[in-house]
């Protein structure tokens, strides 16, 4: 078997062992088992939002896209010139 198989094979019977733990604890603490299941669930949603809404925050805005067009018409002028001058170089040197 391959190493990613195995992983696989122990992803697997460990996601049975929990099913039937889970299942275990709801039979004999269902109050307790059940509030605590509801609070993980709402705060990994939360904690999800709260991460989304934190990157919002910290990341910087993007330029707007007439300045990207700018630099990119000015990069092609400045390649087109360093060209232009590239061909008459080679030019003259075949003269």
């Amino acid at each position: 078997m391959d190493k990613d198989q195995i992983l696989g094979v122990l992803i697997f019977a460990g996601s049975l062992v929990g099913i039937v733990v889970y299942g275990a604890l709801i039979y004999y603490y269902p109050m307790w088992i059940l509030q605590i299941s509801a609070f993980l669930a709402v705060a990994f949603v939360l904690g999800i939002m709260a991460w989304i809404g934190y990157t919002l925050a910290t990341t910087p805005p993007p330029k707007p896209i007439e300045e990207i067009e700018k630099e990119i018409e000015k990069e092609v002028k400045e390649t087109g010139t360093e060209e232009t001058k590239q061909e008459t170089q080679q030019e003259e040197k075949k003269a």
